[in-house]
């Protein structure tokens, strides 16, 4: 049984025995090929080879990339066959491999042993007695350990030097040397079996020498050509090792005897590239789409990051046109409405919730100083002093431990926080507990001193300014600048995307409570959204009204917003805790598109979710986006996990109850037992963790109905004891819930 192959694995692999940072690429093409200008190694998607055989083709494809020129040898060499030249370099490159990397030889000894179990060079109909001399050349040095190749003692020769060249130049050489070998024996052979002066050729009857037969042969044959070979088989044309393809360097394929084959042909190296094509993967082969890499663009900060000053400033410019246009009516209609203040009930409600919530946030701080303590004294350590303990004199017959000692408690890393909060439509129902659950988290850092940072992702922000008609019809909204260059290959964001930065660690206490006031009162009048209108009397700011869930945008943004974050604040280690209540929206990447037309290409888009796309990160290391829309969010929370080791990234989702049971599944496979487990603490606290579930390094379940649940303890004057019990109960499950979740994100901060 064949496991799955893991391209992420060998593309690492190449890597490695190249000793570069190589691109590797993945595609649906027949043989393997490097440009050598790009440094790109295109492999094909070999589905059906062992772990053992793909490394074998790995190893061999590296040791092209290494040590096989890009340059045109026909020059120098243009009588020579292609296919002598390919053999005697693939003989090369692998001894040299073999030189590099001892362990490999292992690996090719057990390929090569499979390839021959299974009749690659298909010798049962083919038998090698009768083969020329560079097909069994070919055969001696990948499978000659399993099969006897026999040689006669000319040929012995040209079997040994093959495997003691060390330069491509002595490779060509070798290649012209057996060349004329060939012919040389090819005449012998002709003026042996044949009277060649008595062969008469065209309608004049002249005489007809092996010269002849050649130049005759080759302009019966003159515009074919053979390509590129490509180390093991024949080769695609992005194929530079061996020189390029040119007719008439071409040495035509020529039968003096006129049989099926000649002392020139060789069967062998086109033998292995036809069984090799077998390996690749059909379905990929057969697809729509072909493997596309894409990259991961450089954003305009400028235009992606609204800045927090920038969003409060026109939070409180919106409270003051709202107060004072509330204030004109009531002036115009002559006192039909009573003056107010528009926030006065709101603010109130803020007041009250940041008293009450300080009793967990102290919680929050106890956890963590007691995890960061116990944590400590865990990589302590303990040294003697050298001066003696008196209390231990009395011991000296029996103990040799007399001396005092001292513990060293190491220094911990400086901690941030990034929080992602999700701002779409569909968290509105939650919205106002999320954000509770927020401010208990920003005034825990404050406390501890720990920087923070708090984003909203959304497409509300970004949108321009309406725009009309000649008419005065209404047209939508003027659409927002790119934030980045559209590349062919790359990742797209679209311009109305933004992370808007609510809160941060940089502002003043007395600033930092207004700006939290100014989140409050926009989460009220969102909360339960469609309700709003009736009990507010004030309107939502329109550039903070709820959206779609570009989470994956944010997730890209990150790239760029994580180091700002860590050049600003000095931190070695930060959190950065996503929070949301669905699936992203999926991906598009520029694509360049020929126009039927006949015009000039185009750029177009095309999205990540058809199964054939990889991210390629700077550093060269591949993340496949597999169909399921989830798929593509975990991808990129690999790909930030692998350019940011010092991060943890967690992530919140909030779960209906009927959601959860396939929400789990989804991260756990077939692992009964630890679905089990899971479901089991859901019920009992309506909250679940998932380690390394969906990118993430701690995925964490909260129910929505229990997070709607109000953890403070209210009853009506007239209550019954039956209400009470029920009021306090609900009391202690909220709680119960909230220390859990709150524990566990502690275990990861401290």
């Amino acid at each position: 049984m064949l496991t799955k192959v893991n391209y992420e694995v060998k593309g690492q692999l190449a890597k490695l025995l190249a000793t570069e940072d190589l691109i590797i690429e993945n595609k649906k093409v027949p043989t393997a090929s490097f440009d050598v200008d790009r440094r790109v190694l295109t492999l094909p998607m070999w589905e059906k080879a062992s772990t053992t055989v793909y490394d074998l083709l790995v190893g061999h494809e590296v040791g092209h990339a290494l040590f096989t020129p890009n340059e045109n040898w026909k020059i120098k060499h243009p009588e020579v066959p292609m296919s002598f030249v390919n053999i005697l370099e693939d003989a090369r490159i692998e001894k040299l491999m073999k030189r590099k990397y001892a362990g490999i030889v292992k690996t090719f000894y057990m390929g090569y042993s499979e390839l021959s179990d299974q009749d690659f060079f298909e010798l049962e109909k083919n038998d090698v007695e009768d083969m020329n001399l560079p097909d069994r050349i070919n055969i001696y040095h990948k499978v000659g350990k399993f099969v006897d190749v026999p040689f006669d003692y000319d040929e012995e020769y040209f079997r040994d030097a093959a495997s003691k060249t060390d330069t491509f130049d002595q490779v060509l050489d070798l290649a012209s040397e057996l060349h004329e070998f060939m012919k040389k024996r090819t005449t012998e052979s002709l003026e042996m079996g044949f009277n060649i002066d008595n062969i008469s050729m065209g309608q004049g009857g002249g005489d007809a020498t092996l010269e002849d037969l050649i130049n005759a042969e080759k302009t019966d044959q003159e515009g074919e050509g053979d390509s590129i070979p490509s180390g093991l088989g024949e080769s695609g044309d992005e194929r530079p090792d061996l020189g390029e393809d040119t007719t008439e360097y071409e040495e035509p394929e020529y039968n003096p005897y006129g049989g099926e084959h000649n002392d020139f042909e060789t069967i062998t190296d086109k033998t292995l590239s036809d069984n090799l094509e077998n390996l690749n993967d059909k379905k990929a082969m057969q697809s729509m789409y072909d493997t596309e890499y894409c990259t991961i663009p450089t954003l305009n900060l400028k235009t992606l990051h609204a800045k927090n000053v920038d969003v409060h400033s026109y939070l409180e410019q919106w409270w003051i046109d709202q107060q004072k246009n509330y204030d004109k009516e009531i002036q115009q209609e002559d006192n039909y409405r009573l003056p107010m203040n528009l926030y006065a009930s709101v603010d109130n409600e803020y007041r009250l919730f940041r008293r009450s919530a300080q009793k967990e946030v102290n919680y929050l701080v106890k956890e963590f100083e007691c995890r960061k303590s116990a944590d400590a004294y865990a990589r302590a350590t303990v040294s003697k002093t050298g001066v003696l303990d008196c209390t231990k004199l009395h011991s000296y017959k029996y103990n040799e431990d007399l001396f005092k000692k001292i513990t060293t408690l190491p220094d911990g890393k400086n901690h941030g926080l990034i929080f992602v909060l999700d701002w779409s439509g569909s968290m509105s129902n939650v919205l106002l507990d999320t954000i509770k659950q927020l401010f208990n988290l920003i005034w825990f850092c404050k406390k501890v001193q720990i920087p923070f940072q708090v984003f909203a992702f959304t497409n509300e922000w970004n949108r321009g300014e309406k725009e009309f008609d000649e008419f005065g019809n209404y047209r939508g909204y003027e659409y927002p600048k790119d934030h980045h260059e559209k590349i062919d290959g790359q990742l797209y964001v679209e311009g109305m995307f933004s992370m808007v930065e609510f809160l941060t660690s940089d502002c003043k206490k007395g600033d930092l409570e207004r700006q939290m006031m100014n989140i409050w009162r926009v989460t009220n009048c969102l909360d339960n959204r469609g309700r709003w209108a009736s009990h507010m009397v004030y309107q939502c700011p329109h550039r903070l009204g709820l959206s779609g869930t570009p989470l994956n945008e944010a997730l890209l943004s990150l790239n760029q917003l994580i180091p700002q974050f860590q050049k600003k604040t000095g931190v070695q280690k930060i959190q950065c805790i996503t929070l949301t209540d669905g699936e992203a929206h999926p991906l598009k990447f520029h694509k360049e598109f020929k126009n039927r037309a006949g015009d000039e290409p185009y750029l177009g888009t095309r999205s990540t979710t058809h199964g054939n796309v990889f991210i390629r990160d700077t550093n060269g290391k591949t993340y496949h986006c597999a169909d399921a829309y989830y798929e593509l969010t975990s991808s990129l929370l690999n790909q930030l996990k692998g350019r940011f080791p010092n991060v943890n990234f967690l992530g919140i989702r909030v779960i209906e109850s009927r959601d959860c049971n396939s929400f789990v599944r989804r991260y756990v496979d077939f692992d009964y037992d630890k679905h089990k487990s899971i479901m089991e603490q859901w019920r009992k606290t309506k909250s679940l963790m998932i380690t390394d579930g969906g990118g993430y390094h701690a995925y964490f379940g909260l129910s929505s109905s229990a997070l709607n649940s109000d953890s403070s303890f209210e009853v009506k004057e007239d209550a019954t004891k039956a209400q009470i019990k029920s009021a306090f109960k609900k009391s202690l499950s909220a709680k119960k819930m909230n220390k859990k979740v709150l524990g566990q994100f502690m275990t990861y901060i401290a």
